[in-house]
């Protein structure tokens, strides 16, 4: 489970070892470990961080992007089949939730990334 969190917040973007520790809740040795595992596996690589040479990031790689593609895919599948199980006016009450909690959603997560950007900064 961890692994494919740490897959999909390298989606949006690379990022430093103890962002992803941070953002995960797990201690710095532990994402080094998962991170050397991916990188094992092929799904993460390593590259220089721009903005300091002395750094560097995880990055997904293409076989990474396509892991996490099938993944989500593969949920997607399941959970358009449980949706499919429910009463007519119980789908409908669910699409309606989802147009409304949707954009609430997206400031949210808005924010967040705000928020860890300025606190990457500091």
């Amino acid at each position: 489970m961890t692994a494919m969190a740490c897959l999909a917040r390298l989606h949006e973007e690379p990022r430093r070892l103890t962002t992803l520790a941070v953002a995960e809740g797990v201690s710095q040795p532990s994402m080094s470990q998962l991170v050397q595992r991916l990188e094992r596996q092929g799904l993460v690589t390593r590259i220089s961080d721009p903005e300091d040479g002395r750094a560097s990031l995880v990055a997904l790689t293409e076989s990474g992007r396509a892991l996490l593609q099938e993944r989500r895919r593969i949920h997607r599948e399941r959970l358009a089949g449980l949706i499919a199980t429910l009463p007519a006016e119980d789908a409908a009450a669910l699409r309606l939730a989802i147009s409304v909690i949707q954009p609430v959603v997206g400031r949210l997560t808005e924010t967040a990334r705000e928020n860890r950007t300025e606190a990457a900064k500091a």
